[in-house]
């Protein structure tokens, strides 16, 4: 790939906004998978954390090309009686595409979208769980709790509750949210291990408490931005709001500690920066950015904590690059990645333009450039 730095694609560099750089990675990420997002015939978090950032992308500008896109994906794997192409009933990592549903049937009316919503969601009635009542995170992951679930089920359910009656999932989802948060926080920094498995037969589990032995980056990142977005539709008088508005603050005050001072991004492990070994990831970066934006915005956090979001922000866009045809290339990604050691993070993979990572960026410039529009 010839990539080109030119003084051209410098000055884009400066001039964009960043609404105008979410919609640079929609469209980049559109040209990439035209006509059908990969992996192919299966509803997954990848495409539904792509699609979300879009969805936002969509509201911020009422470019209808992007509701299109979402739209004509959705429609490829809901059929025409409703039911759901291909999906892992028994992975949490398959409810998430869920949410895209919502504003689906919202425009269109279309009773599939509202009966495939009714096929995932009641799923979590009778989710497997660890003898504290926690999810397991996949079917073959017995036990395992993991941060990332709370993104996977969380925003879904609580909106489901809200949207069709049914408030018997806000209980459900602040419950798993905050069991999360009581057994995954380390009371010295103020992070959330990656998981935490209560009958330690997990090989990663501390043989005493259970927990995944490290801080990952976007594990860390699925929490708070899952928690605002379920906050957007749990009744503000909730019994677990307090709570969970508390966890919140307390873990983004946390990881501003752990932003890295020359560039503004966070570590693949977020405390470990006096590692040789350790390197600056950007989904991670960007999720912290937008979990702290979207709480000032909310109210959650100080204005002052928008210093930490910008500096990250730009740390984010001064990596960038294009490609030859004049296309956004977003790097230093981590690829999937489950549980395991310091070594096992440090040795993943970076991938360009990847779903999630072109999902984390595009959430953080939507919600950037409601924080540019209101001077904060």
């Amino acid at each position: 790939m010839n990539v080109s730095e030119s003084n051209t694609k410098g000055e884009v560099r400066e001039t964009l906004s960043p609404i105008q750089w979410a919609e640079k990675a929609c469209e980049a990420l559109m040209f990439k998978f035209e006509p059908e997002l990969l992996p192919p015939d299966r509803f997954h978090y990848h495409q539904g954390v792509f699609l979300s950032g879009m969805e936002k992308c969509w509201r911020e500008t009422g470019n209808n090309k992007y509701y299109d896109y979402l739209k004509r994906w959705v429609d490829s794997q809901i059929l025409p009686d409703g039911s759901i192409k291909k999906y892992n009933a028994d992975e949490l990592d398959d409810i998430q595409p869920g949410v895209l549903l919502f504003n689906l049937y919202e425009q269109t009316g279309d009773e599939r979208y509202k009966k495939a919503l009714h096929t995932l969601v009641p799923l979590l009635k009778s989710w497997k769980t660890n003898p504290s009542g926690g999810f397991w995170h996949k079917e073959r992951y017995p036990n395992q709790m993991w941060l990332d679930g709370l993104y996977m089920a969380g925003p879904i359910a609580v909106q489901f509750g809200k949207t069709f009656g049914e408030s018997e999932y806000f209980d459900m989802m602040t419950f798993q949210a905050i069991l999360m948060e009581k057994h995954t926080k380390d009371p010295n920094t103020g992070l959330l291990y990656h998981g935490w498995d209560e009958t330690k037969e997990a090989a990663w589990a501390d043989p005493v408490t259970g927990l995944a032995p490290e801080f990952w980056g976007r594990a860390i990142g699925w929490y708070p931005v899952a928690l605002l977005e379920m906050f957007e539709h749990l009744p503000a008088n909730h019994k677990d709001k307090a709570a969970l508005t508390a966890i919140l603050q307390d873990l983004l005050v946390a990881l501003t500690k752990y932003q890295d001072a020359s560039t503004g991004l966070w570590y693949q492990v977020v405390d470990k920066a006096d590692r040789p070994d350790n390197w600056l990831e950007n989904s991670c970066t960007a999720l912290f950015v937008h979990a702290i934006a979207k709480a000032v915005r909310f109210g959650y956090l100080d204005a002052k904590y928008m210093e930490y979001a910008w500096k990250g922000y730009q740390g984010v866009i001064d990596t960038l690059k294009f490609d030859e045809n004049g296309n956004v290339i977003i790097g230093q990604i981590c690829i999937g990645t489950g549980i395991g050691d310091y070594a096992h993070y440090i040795a993943r993979p970076t991938s360009e333009n990847d779903l999630h990572g072109a999902g984390a960026f595009i959430l953080m410039c939507v919600e950037m450039s409601q924080a540019q529009a209101t001077g904060q």
